[in-house]
Parts: structure tokens; C-alpha cells; sequence
């Protein structure tokens, strides 16, 4: 019999509600759910594609194990896991605890389960080599949020549905749905906001699909955008627009900064930044004298050369602004699982706390940078990585230098993946684990409640029942962590308490324990028979989600530093001041390129490219050059063409473009999919190349030594 169940989907920050229809077990028809309380029937061409993942015929449904002649042969998962835990153990009994390395991916975001379950496996593993996605595109956010309110996840969420002027700087919303901001049919958000009067300005190297939009593209020079919103600072502060006695109340160190600022003059920073002096400041004027507005930075900040500082530069104009806080500026969430409270409470909040055996770069929320993984496998020594436990995770081709890892890992002891693909890193594996995937397991909105452009709960049930021997994501890392020893916690005192549980009959579950955290959140129930707060059992009778109205003005309930007060001179966040100061006088080669990156509405990383209704049509990995610069390096529209980086050299199509910046030229990332064709039959017939081929690992952001994607020097040249 036919059935309809709404869930939330888990592809992307939006969190869209999505109607499965179902038969048989099976998804015969995916659409937007009009009633879901946060996305209101939108949805992108992903979501509606979100079953041909789960029916994909490529998709592995049981573990299987690499034999000599690297085929992938199936095995049982009795024989799997332990394989799996004698080998970690092996590794860890013979080089010591380090000699493990976890990486992470980006979907365990989007997993209740899973990150519930991060504690328990890194305790019981005992190593500090974590690696995730995060680490390429989220640590600077992180670390200024860290530096600024005192906790990582205290992230201002523009209140894009009341703002009269949205500062759109490095992200493309109208793509990507919104990131660091779940705010469904963000075209249609930014529609209404023109129509009620407002003005959308969009700061990019390239003329995106949201600029395309806007009332005014700035084509700013890639990596600049932490000294041009400084000297946007600055204007304010020179033209005594700021209130400093209201700042000064609020905040802590503002002096430390002001004294910086006139180093960031528009008429200083004009040249390095690409923008006029005299548009710089009368974008800080409008700004400052619209009835409301809001500076929001995303990707395209976080991953150029001084990512950190441009995230804390975003915060500081809002603050200085008066717009933080405010009705149509930038304001926090409050959310009914809350991230910040939850890690408050286990203490797993913080950067460099400890820092890679090799460069000795920090770790930001427990997790190093990625483009340290390469050499930390490579390089001899107490710690060297010579076992990996990925997870959902394709790292060859999302860190920096992706051939230099794919390299790397061929040497690795031991490897374990637990994925649903056979892709360009788990093809290393020595054993994989497959999970039943998202649509068999139930689903909670965790991380992005935190950043929602409306407070809202939901659960999601499962769309189908998981095949007979399926196990989910939490399901296997519960097994792994438990026969390491450990325990779904990762706190021993609470762990020796959940195995005394399971003699009465208790068994541990990742819903269970939210049902909890919600119980005892701020709408909670907190056990009180007659409450009207919120439990699990509430949110399930509630198939459309709960609406908990919108964000709330104020700010002070989001900072955690003893004195309440926001913290601006933190020093890491001064020397990255000067790192920036010192490169203002650095002077382009003429000859260089600046390589940046792009994604498109139906891609996702790079694991939705095997599904044929997401890359049928016109080829889509091809670099966007300008006229002027293909002119110069003689390449014509159409023509494959050399493109040269400090790492790698490669031939790449070309296809010219006006909307980008002269001197910048972008390629998408995710594509590269030659090395796993004969495991995913339909991104073997379009498998482009990798961007992250030309990035450089050993090219670094100064405060949280993140990858630099964006912004990356490089040649472009006719294929000869």
C-alpha cells in the first residue's frame, strides 16, 4: 500500500521539508512539502533527486573487503568488524594511539547519530589526528566565533526576511541555499527584500547567480575581503558613525582595534582590494545609514587567505554598525537542541588546545586541518597516521594537493571506510562499511538549528525500512566504538552507567538521548506531566515540524566569556592584523591568475555526480575564464587548455565568461571522478578534474592553518 512520509532533507544547509511517496519500500515520487514549517513547499532539483541515491545501483549494500588484485569482494559483518578492530588495535598496540587517523565528512552534519556518536569513537580510538570537511570550509567561522562570544557555535544569522540592506560578501545563496544560514527559497527571500524597498549588494569575484540578482556586484580581488570590511570599519569609525559608548558597554578590546584601523584606509587598501576608494566608502556609509542592515560572509571568505579575520571583520562592521543584535542585522538563534549549551557541557569547544605532529598547526572543535593529513601519513616518526577511519568523506578530492593524499594513502597499514560508494579515497580501503544511508534512518535537526533564519523542531522518520543485514551510520560506529572498548559517551563515568543499563534491559539510541537534551532545552518539557514544552513524542505527532517563532533580538544570551562582554583583541585575531598589514604591499604578478572555486544548485560536493538527472545536460566542470585573460594566454571558448599551479599542472576546457573579474578564472569543485569510474558507471562519463589538484597544502590561513581554496596563484596556458 502506498504511503506518504515527510522528512527533512539532508543534502544541503537549507533543511527543505520533502514528501516521499512510497510503495513496496521504495520511493516512487519525491516533492516538496508545502506545509513544513520552515521551507514552505521550496525545494531544489537535489532534494527531488534525493531517492536516486538511495536505489542507486552503484550503492554498496553490504561490507566488503579489497583483495590483492584490488577487487572488492563482499563479507559478512560479523567478519567485517572485527577484521576492522583487530587491525586498529594492531596499528594502535605497535605505534601508539596517534598512529590511528580519523577523517570525517561532510554529511555527518546532517546525521544525529553519527555526531552524537564523534565523542565515544575518539575516545575509545584515543588518537588527536581528527580531520574533517570542516576543517576546509568552517574553522575560520569557528575560531572567530570562539574568540568572539566564547563559544564556536555562536554564529549571528542574518535576518535576511526584515533586513532593508543585505552586504552579501563571498557567498552565492541563491545556489548554495544559504550556508551558515538555513533559509529556504533564498531567491525568493531576496525577491521580497528588493520589493519591500531594500538593497541586496553582493561582493564576489565573480558576477554569481545571486549578483546576477543584486543591486550592485563589487568585483572584489580574491583573499581581500578581510581589508576591505576593515576598511569599512575604518570609514565608520573616521566619519564617528560608530556608538563607541554602546560598543565599549558590549564589548571588550575595541581600542586595541581601532588603533589598527587607519592601515586599512579605503585610499590604502583601495589597490590590493580592487574596489575604489570612494565605492568602499560609500558602501560603509550605506550601510551604516540604511534602517537596517546586515554584513553576511560565507565559502568565499572562509576559504581564501585570511578566512578567520574576514569572519571576525564581518562580525566587528555588524557590531560597529549597531546591527548586531538588532531587528534586520545580524542575530542569534534559539534553538530547541541547543549545540552551544551541549558543548559547553562537555567540554568540546575550543582551538588549539593541541597541534599537527608535523607543521604544528591547531586544531579548531577537536579537528585538525585537513591539508595536514598528507604529510602526517608520510612523514616517519612517534604519531606518524598508519591507519585512516574515514566517514562519508571523499578528502582526495576536497583537501588541498588532493594527488599527493591519493598518493598517501596507497601507503597506509590499514584503511577503513564507512561510506555507500566506492569513490576516489575509499578505493583505498582495505574494508568498507556501507550504512543503510539517510533515507532509512529517522532524523533531528541538530547543528543547523543553530543557524536557522526561523527557530523551528522536527523529526523525521524514516522514508523506508532499511534491507534485511542493513545496519545505520550510528548502528556501526556504536559496534566499532564498543568492541574498541569504549562507549557511545565518550565519558567514562556515564559509559560504565549505560553498560550497567543494558543488564535491565536499556539499550542506548542516538534519539533517545536528544529526546533528553530537548527535554531539558528551553522549550522543554522538563518532565512535567502536564507541561506544554517539548519531548521527542510531541515532535513526532508533529509531521510538518514545530514553529518556535522568529529569531529574537539582543545578543548577550550567545556570549559566554566570564564577563559577558564580546571579546575583540584576542591575539591570534591581532597577529592575523598584521599578517594581513604586511601583505597589503605585496605586488601581483602580472602573469598569475587567481584560481577560485564555484558550486552549482545540482551538485553536492562531489558525491551527488552519480545520479543521472544531476549531471545530465551541458558539461559543467569547466573553467570560467575572461575574455581578456584567455586572449593572452591565446585560448579559445571550447579548447581544453594547461592550467598550472605550484602542485600540479593539467589540462582543463575553458569556457569565457564576462561575469568573471579579469585575472580571476573559477573552476567547480567535487568533479575528478577518472580514478573511481569502474565503481560509479555514470560519473565515469563525465569525470572533469579536481580543483583541489592545483590548491597547496602547504598554503595556509595564519590563525587556524585551514587550506587555502580560493584565491590560489596559477597560469593558464594553451595545450600545445
Amino acid at each position: 500500500m502506498a504511503k506518504t512520509v515527510h522528512r527533512t532533507c539532508t543534502l544541503c544547509e537549507a533543511c527543505c521539508g520533502l514528501s516521499f511517496e512510497v510503495e513496496d519500500n521504495r520511493v516512487v515520487a519525491v516533492r516538496p512539502d508545502p506545509d513544513d514549517v520552515l521551507s514552505r513547499g521550496h525545494v531544489c532539483p537535489k532534494g527531488v533527486a534525493m531517492s536516486a541515491v538511495h536505489h542507486d545501483p552503484d550503492r554498496l549494500r553490504t561490507p566488503v573487503r579489497r583483495d590483492d588484485a584490488g577487487r572488492f569482494q563482499p563479507i559478512s559483518w560479523d567478519e567485517a568488524l572485527a577484521l576492522v578492530v583487530e587491525r586498529l588495535v594492531e596499528v594502535r598496540r605497535r605505534h601508539g594511539a596517534d598512529a590511528v587517523g580519523v577523517y570525517l565528512g561532510n554529511p555527518i552534519v546532517h546525521n544525529h547519530g553519527a555526531l552524537l556518536l564523534r565523542k565515544g569513537l575518539m575516545t575509545a580510538l584515543g588518537t588527536r589526528n581528527s580531520f574533517s570537511a570542516g576543517s576546509q570550509d568552517t574553522s575560520p567561522r569557528f575560531a572567530a566565533s570562539h574568540y568572539l562570544y566564547g563559544s564556536s557555535f555562536a554564529i549571528p544569522v542574518p535576518d535576511v526576511d526584515t533586513t532593508q540592506y543585505f552586504l552579501c560578501i563571498g557567498a552565492n545563496p541563491l545556489v548554495s541555499n544559504g550556508s551558515f544560514l538555513t533559509a529556504p527559497d533564498m531567491r525568493g527571500r531576496l525577491r521580497a527584500l528588493r520589493e519591500r524597498g531594500g538593497r541586496l549588494v553582493v561582493v564576489d569575484p565573480r558576477r554569481s547567480e545571486t549578483a546576477r540578482e543584486a543591486d550592485e556586484h563589487v568585483a572584489v580581488r580574491p583573499g581581500s575581503d578581510a581589508a576591505l570590511l576593515l576598511s569599512m570599519v575604518h570609514v565608520l569609525a573616521a566619519r564617528d558613525r560608530i556608538d563607541r559608548a554602546r560598543l565599549e558597554r558590549s564589548a571588550v578590546g575595541w581600542e586595541a582595534v581601532a588603533a589598527r584601523l587607519p592601515t586599512f584606509a579605503p585610499e590604502r587598501v583601495a589597490d590590493a582590494v580592487g574596489v575604489s576608494a570612494a565605492t568602499i566608502e560609500r558602501l560603509a556609509l550605506e550601510f551604516a545609514g540604511a534602517p537596517s542592515s546586515v554584513a553576511y560572509s560565507r565559502i568565499g571568505v572562509c576559504n581564501n587567505a585570511h578566512g578567520t579575520l574576514a569572519s571576525y571583520a564581518t562580525d566587528l562592521l555588524n557590531l560597529a554598525a549597531g546591527r548586531l543584535g538588532a531587528p534586520g542585522g545580524a542575530l542569534f538563534s534559539s534553538p530547541a537542541i541547543d549545540i552551544v549549551e551541549i558543548l559547553r557541557r562537555i567540554g568540546g569547544d575550543g582551538h588549539g588546545r593541541w597541534r599537527s605532529r608535523v607543521r604544528g598547526l591547531p586544531e579548531t572543535l577537536g579537528d585538525l586541518p585537513a591539508a595536514t593529513l598528507a604529510e602526517e601519513i608520510e612523514t616517519p616518526g612517534e604519531g606518524q597516521i598508519r591507519a585512516l577511519l574515514t566517514f562519508a568523506g571523499n578528502p582526495v578530492l576536497s583537501t588541498p594537493n588532493g594527488r599527493r593524499l591519493d598518493r598517501a594513502l596507497a601507503g597506509l597499514e590499514f584503511m577503513v571506510s564507512i561510506d555507500i560508494y566506492v569513490n576516489e579515497t575509499t578505493r583505498h580501503a582495505d574494508v568498507i562499511l556501507p550504512p543503510a544511508w539517510s533515507l532509512a534512518e529517522d532524523h533531528v535537526d541538530v547543528i543547523f538549528a543553530d543557524v536557522m533564519a526561523r527557530n523551528v523542531a522536527r523529526w523525521s522518520p524514516p522514508v523506508v525500512e532499511p534491507e534485511p543485514g542493513e545496519r545505520a551510520d550510528w548502528e556501526i560506529l556504536l559496534d566499532l566504538t564498543e568492541r574498541l572498548g569504549g562507549g557511545p559517551a565518550g565519558i567514562p563515568w556515564l559509559d560504565r552507567v549505560l553498560r550497567a543499563a543494558r543488564r535491565f534491559g536499556y539499550r542506548w539510541t542516538p534519539t533517545a538521548t536528544l529526546d533528553l537534551v530537548l527535554r531539558t532545552g528551553p522549550y522543554g518539557d522538563r518532565f512535567l506531566p502536564f507541561s506544554q514544552g517539548l519531548n521527542m513524542r510531541k515532535l513526532r505527532r508533529a509531521p510538518h515540524g514545530i514553529d518556535l517563532g522568529p529569531l529574537q533580538p539582543g545578543f548577550e544570551r550567545r556570549v559566554l566569556h566570564a564577563d559577558r562582554r564580546i571579546h575583540l583583541d584576542a591575539p591570534p585575531l591581532l597577529a592575523a592584523i598584521g599578517v594581513l598589514e604586511a601583505e597589503l604591499a605585496r605586488r601581483p604578478d602580472p602573469e598569475e591568475l587567481l584560481l577560485v572555486g564555484r558550486r552549482e544548485v545540482r551538485t553536492n560536493n562531489s558525491w551527488m555526480h552519480n545520479v543521472p538527472a544531476l549531471v545530465a545536460g551541458r558539461e559543467r566542470c569547466v573553467l570560467l575564464v575572461h575574455p581578456d585573460d584567455a586572449a593572452r594566454a591565446q585560448v579559445a571558448d571550447g579548447e581544453l587548455a594547461v592550467l598550472q599551479s605550484r602542485v600540479h599542472e593539467g589540462s582543463v576546457r575553458v569556457r569565457l565568461s564576462d561575469e568573471m573579474r579579469p585575472g580571476v578564472v573559477s573552476l567547480p569543485h567535487g568533479w575528478g571522478h577518472a580514478s573511481a569510474a569502474p565503481w560509479q558507471r555514470v560519473a565515469a562519463t563525465q569525470p572533469g578534474v579536481s580543483a583541489n589538484d592545483w590548491t597547496d597544502d602547504q598554503w595556509v590561513e595564519s590563525v587556524v592553518g585551514q587550506s587555502i581554496l580560493n584565491g590560489v596563484p596559477v597560469r593558464l596556458r594553451a595545450l600545445s
